[in-house]
């Protein structure tokens, strides 16, 4: 039996200060699929784009989305975020690379929920 995904934000709650949504619920789910945290590097292992912030940040989604579909699933499939970044300086960038792609990764329903890592506020 296929998951069903509800992502929301509950009118008792505030609205969220970035590109995430307060609750992802996931029912008769029978499988879970964790990814390890990904950088910016390609299949060979090389890093890319050392100093283009906003290029480190495709690649990294491009690796999760490589990730997903190895395992038969896509973003549609992702109900949480934690996000790591490694200087506190690209919190606005990274907020920004959020803005403008989350809605093309999850064009069929509201923002997976973010848990707040390293570096910066919740959200980033």
């Amino acid at each position: 039996m296929a998951a069903e995904i509800r992502i929301f934000n509950p009118d008792t709650l505030g609205k969220p200060l970035g590109q995430y949504s307060q609750i992802a619920r996931v029912k008769n789910a029978s499988e879970f699929l964790f990814i390890a945290g990904q950088l910016p590097s390609d299949k060979a292992g090389n890093l890319v784009a050392a100093d283009d912030f906003e290029a480190q940040c495709r690649q990294v989604f491009s690796n999760i989305e490589a990730a997903l579909k190895a395992a038969g699933g896509g973003f549609g499939n992702v109900v949480q975020f934690t996000t790591y970044l490694v200087h506190s300086q690209d919190v606005p960038k990274f907020r920004a690379f959020r803005q403008r792609e989350f809605p093309r990764f999850f064009p069929q329903r509201d923002l997976p929920a973010e848990h707040p890592g390293d570096c910066g506020p919740p959200g980033g």
